[in-house]
């Protein structure tokens, strides 16, 4: 009997062990905190809340790649914040790297933050999947950690995102409407890829494609990647008319002004052009919409590094939040554009043109972005 009374103790003590261990957020019901800014994805998202600390906060950015111009506004639009009066005697403390497209070097940097005692630390995921051991640390020690943009697949951390599926859903409907409006209902469409092995590149293609193959008109697809950046997106869409002669739309997850670029230097008709929310893609588009580029520019804007540093700030006030907070897609179609409105042609062409958020008291003013730099703070 005392041997058994041993063992029981002993279990009861290891399982509380245990939940010490890996205390982490719980999990609650809802509604959760400021649910205008905070909306949760679905019907479904659970709530999540953590134990209230005390601050002011050190919070830190982790990015990965840094090789485009949406990643260098991000950092920008970060550090902004971080300065922003709102915001500014909530940190304490702010950092921020970039670890390149190397999933360890990333989970180090994170696991560093964490045995540092950072409060909370933001990432865009080079990966959707291997996160599992940084988010059991994080448990661990009580520290929020918030991926957005390119999210994990897991609901074990609170995570910020557009919806990347009907954002592919919408590039490949809006060109297919306009298609159809001239009486093209088959053809042949180019697809420009963002980064390889990321969710968003994944989701938008997905969401592209399956709007094709509901459509039932004999699409002739052409695949290239273009890494969301300008330059390449210009290359790759080049070597594809110079392969594959001319197409009847384009629909391109980002790089978009060097998408269109391409078309006017190989003096391809203009299409209708799906595509990101550049500057210069929407002055672009403002310019030729009545020769034939009739597209359509959806934002997925580095202010989502703002909304994700705002999450953590009130998931470490202890506030009540949704498990995947749902940001609306803002787009805007070729008669929809006015300069000084939804784009600027005294702002550069690779200035991302979504940055307010009012329903989260989020605005943050392009010059004050722009000046900014994009170097690491350690």
């Amino acid at each position: 009997m005392k041997t058994l009374l041993k063992l029981t103790t002993a279990l009861s003590a290891l399982v509380l062990s245990a939940n010490m261990a890996l205390a982490g957020p719980e999990v609650v019901s809802g509604p959760g905190a400021n649910p205008e800014c905070f909306a949760p994805w679905s019907e479904t998202t659970k709530f999540f809340k953590w134990d209230a600390k005390e601050g002011p906060y050190r919070i830190a950015v982790v990015n990965g790649f840094v090789g485009n111009t949406w990643r260098i506004q991000m950092i920008k639009t970060a550090k902004a914040y971080a300065e922003d009066p709102s915001i500014k005697d909530k940190i304490k403390e702010f950092k921020v790297v970039s670890t390149g497209t190397d999933a360890p070097a990333q989970l180090g940097a994170i696991e560093d933050f964490i045995n540092q005692g950072y409060d909370a630390i933001i990432t865009i995921a080079v990966s959707p999947e291997g996160f599992d051991r940084v988010i059991r640390l994080a448990d661990k020690n009580d520290v929020v950690i918030v991926p957005f943009d390119n999210v994990l697949d897991t609901d074990k951390v609170m995570q910020v995102n557009e919806d990347q599926l009907a954002m592919g859903r919408a590039y490949a409907t809006h060109v297919l409407k306009e298609l159809a409006a001239i009486g093209k209902t088959s053809g042949k469409v180019l697809e420009v890829r963002g980064l390889a092995g990321n969710s968003v590149d994944r989701d938008r293609s997905i969401g592209i494609n399956e709007v094709l193959d509901e459509s039932g008109g004999n699409w002739e697809r052409v695949s290239v990647v273009g890494n969301w950046d300008d330059g390449t997106a210009q290359k790759v869409v080049a070597d594809a008319i110079a392969v594959h002669g001319e197409f009847d739309a384009v629909l391109a997850q980002g790089g978009t002004t060097g998408v269109v670029q391409a078309l006017l230097d190989a003096e391809h008709p203009m299409i209708p052009v799906s595509g990101e929310a550049e500057n210069g893609f929407r002055k672009l588009m403002a310019a030729n919409a009545d020769k034939g580029l009739k597209g359509i520019s959806i934002g997925q804007s580095p202010g989502l590094v703002a909304i994700s540093m705002k999450a953590a700030i009130s998931a470490l006030e202890g506030n009540v939040m949704p498990q995947l907070i749902s940001v609306p897609l803002p787009m805007a179609t070729y008669d929809e554009l006015e300069d000084g409105k939804n784009y600027w042609s005294d702002l550069p062409d690779n200035f991302f043109t979504v940055n307010e958020f009012p329903p989260c008291d989020v605005n943050i003013s392009g010059p004050a972005i722009m000046s900014q730099s994009e170097a690491d703070v350690k």
